[in-house]
């Protein structure tokens, strides 16, 4: 081999070797802030990792939302009709937050079985339920359209109730 082809293979080794480094630590960054997304039934089926921020999602569950008084502390039930998951949040909700809403949280699974969100984000409609609750309700095996009557007849109960 020549030096002038040792070279350019010394090169093009050097270029490869630092885009795959570079590759390498750019999913570790990537690995480390993404949310993945789970149903309340998943999370009581054990699929979601504990200590390791989620995202959960499904409906407020009516009749759930406790305050605390002398706090922010807020503490709630995120159904999908089928599991339910106990939330705690210290903060301010959205002025969307209700019970019988769709809502998605994002925060962490405590080894007690309850969820510690850092962020709720709310949706105004009864009818809504967030694509990654109707996608995991299906892939389980239940149909989000019976869900979604379910909420329709909750938050029917609810405006009766006004």
């Amino acid at each position: 081999m020549t030096p002038k082809r040792k070279r350019k293979l010394y090169v093009i080794v050097t270029l490869v070797s630092l885009a795959a480094v570079a590759v390498g630590l750019t999913l570790y960054a990537l690995r480390a802030n993404i949310n993945l997304f789970f149903s309340p039934v998943q999370i009581a089926q054990g699929e979601a990792p504990m200590s390791r921020s989620i995202r959960a999602g499904g409906m407020v569950k009516v009749g759930s939302v406790s305050r605390d008084a002398d706090s922010l502390n807020i503490e709630f039930t995120v159904t999908d009709y089928v599991g339910d998951l106990q939330v705690d949040y210290q903060g301010i909700l959205p002025d969307l937050f209700r019970e019988g809403q769709g809502v998605v949280v994002v925060g962490e699974l405590q080894d007690d079985g309850r969820f510690r969100a850092d962020e709720v984000l709310a949706r105004h409609d009864e009818n809504y339920m967030p694509p990654e609750v109707a996608q995991a309700l299906e892939e389980a095996g239940y149909s989000p359209a019976d869900f979604q009557a379910k909420a329709a007849e909750v938050g029917q109960q609810r405006k009766d109730d006004m």
